[in-house]
C-alpha cells in the first residue's frame, strides 16, 4: 500500500547559541585530550550572555588540572571571535563577556569504573545509543536533515567570504521533504532565519538568501512545483546570539544526529571524553548501520547498543532494517558481532577516539560530513561484513 508523507529536519549555524555552547565545551575537551589522551572530561557551558564553563576533568596530576583551568577563557573567546562575534555585532562580545569556571575533579569511584585492567575499560555511564543509515544521500544519510546542514555551511560560507556582508552568525534551516513509498521525491519547504544588520532591508534579506544560499543548496530537480521559501517569517532579525537566547551545551542533539529519522538515546555528544558511551558508541553506532547499507545488506538501518557504567560490553544490540534487509535482521546481528568489537575499549582502538579534533564536529552535525574526516563515516569492512551475512561481493 502506497503511503505519502512529509518530514521535516533542521539544522543551526555554528552561531547559535546552543552550537556555541557545544564548541567551546569540545574545544576544552580537545586541549585536555592534547595533554593527556586518557583524560576524564565532562563539561557543560551556559551562554546568557555571559558563560559558565562547568563540569569535571581528570588527569594524572592536579598540576595539569590547573593548568587547564586558567586556559578555559582564553579558549572560549577564541570560539567566540572564530564566530565571527565581535562588540560591533550584537550577540555577545568576546573581549568583555565574563566567563567563570566551575570546573571539579572527576569522581574516583567512576573512574576507578572506568579503569579496567589491562587494555579494557569499563562504560563511561548507562545508557542507550543508536545508530542509523540509508540509501537517500550520497552520505548515506537522511535527505532533510543533509539538506538543512548543507544550508547552514553555505550560510557560514557565505558569512566568511563576505559575499553577504550582512550576515550575522546565527541562524537556522528547517527542510521539508515529501516522501512518496519511503523515498525522497521532493523538497517542498525551506524556512530560513538569519540574524542580519539592521541597514539591509527584509526585501534584501529575503532575494539574497533565496538566490544566494538556498538555491545553490537545494537541486533544482529536487524542488517541488508549489515550493516555499520562509525566510525570517517572525520578520526583522537583528538581535541574536546569546543576547537574544541563552546557549546551552547538549540541547541541540536532534541537529547533531539524524534530525529526527531514528530514536534518539538522549546523550550528548559535546564536552565529553570518548568513554563516555554518549559519544563513542553513538560514532560506532553509525559505524555499523553504514556498513550495513554500503555492503548492500540494507537500504535503511538503525541500530541499537545499550551499556552499563563500569562494564566493557554492551548488554544489547539490535538491529532493524525496517524490512529492507536482504537477510533476515538476527543474521545481520550476528554478522555485526562477528565484524566489529563494539566494546569501550574496541571502539576507542577502531575509531581512534582519543585523537580526534572533536571541535570540528561540534557543528554541522556528527554524521554523514564530507567537508572533514571521520574514521566512523569510512567503511573499511564492507567484504568483512558481507561475508559474515553470508552474502559475498559478487
Amino acid at each position: 500500500m502506497s503511503r505519502r508523507y512529509l518530514f521535516t529536519s533542521e539544522s543551526v549555524s555554528d552561531g547559535h547559541p546552543d552550537k556555541l555552547a557545544d564548541r567551546i565545551s569540545d574545544a576544552i575537551l580537545d586541549r585536555c585530550l592534547e595533554f593527556e589522551p586518557m583524560a576524564r572530561v565532562a563539561i557543560e557551558t551556559l551562554i546568557a550572555p555571559h558563560l559558565v564553563v562547568a563540569g569535571e576533568i581528570g588527569f594524572p596530576t592536579a598540576l595539569r588540572h590547573a593548568q587547564v583551568l586558567e586556559e578555559i577563557p582564553g579558549i572560549a573567546r577564541n570560539v567566540l571571535l572564530d564566530t565571527g562575534y565581535s562588540q560591533f555585532f550584537p550577540g555577545i562580545d568576546p573581549d568583555e563577556c565574563e566567563i567563570l569556571v566551575r570546573v571539579n575533579h572527576q569522581s574516583p569511584q567512576i573512574a576507578r569504573a572506568v579503569e579496567r585492567a589491562g587494555d579494557e575499560y569499563g562504560a563511561g555511564d548507562q545508557g542507550l545509543m543508536f545508530g542509523h543509515a540509508c540509501d537517500e544521500t550520497r552520505s548515506l544519510m537522511p535527505l532533510p536533515i543533509h539538506l538543512a546542514h548543507q544550508l547552514m555551511m553555505r550560510h557560514r560560507e557565505l558569512r566568511n567570504s563576505r559575499a553577504l556582508p550582512w550576515l550575522r552568525p546565527d541562524a537556522k534551516a528547517q527542510v521539508t521533504v515529501r516522501y512518496e513509498d519511503e523515498v525522497p521525491v521532493a523538497v517542498e519547504t525551506v524556512v530560513l532565519s538569519t540574524q542580519h544588520d539592521e541597514n539591509v532591508s527584509s526585501e534584501i534579506v529575503n532575494q539574497s538568501v533565496i538566490r544566494e544560499l538556498i538555491e545553490p543548496v537545494i537541486p533544482e530537480a529536487l524542488r517541488s512545483e508549489t515550493i516555499r521559501y520562509l525566510i525570517n517569517p517572525a520578520g526583522r532579525f537583528e538581535i541574536g546570539g546569546p543576547q537574544a537566547d541563552a546557549g546551552l551545551t547538549g540541547r541541540k542533539i536532534i541537529v547533531d544526529t539524524y534530525g529526527g529519522r531514528c530514536p534518539h538515546g538522549g546523550g550528548a555528544f559535546s564536552g565529553k571524553d570518548p568513554t563516555k558511551v554518549d559519544r563513542s558508541a553513538a560514532y560506532a553506532a553509525r559505524w555499523v548501520a553504514k556498513h550495513l547499507v554500503a555492503a548492500g545488506l540494507a537500504r535503511r538501518a538503525t541500530i541499537q547498543l545499550a551499556y552499563a557504567i563500569g562494564r566493557p560490553d554492551p548488554v544489547s544490540l539490535l538491529v532493524d532494517t525496517h524490512g529492507t534487509g536482504t537477510v533476515p535482521d538476527e543474521t545481520l546481528e550476528h554478522a555485526v558481532r562477528k565484524t566489529f568489537d563494539i566494546s569501550v575499549a574496541g571502539i576507542l582502538n577502531d575509531l581512534y577516539l582519543q585523537i580526534q579534533n572533536y571541535y570540528d564536529t561540534a557543528a554541522f552535525g556528527h554524521f554523514g560530513r564530507e567537508d572533514i574526516r571521520l574514521p566512523w563515516e569510512s567503511t573499511p569492512r564492507i567484504r568483512q561484513l558481507q561475508d559474515a551475512a553470508g552474502t559475498p561481493m559478487r
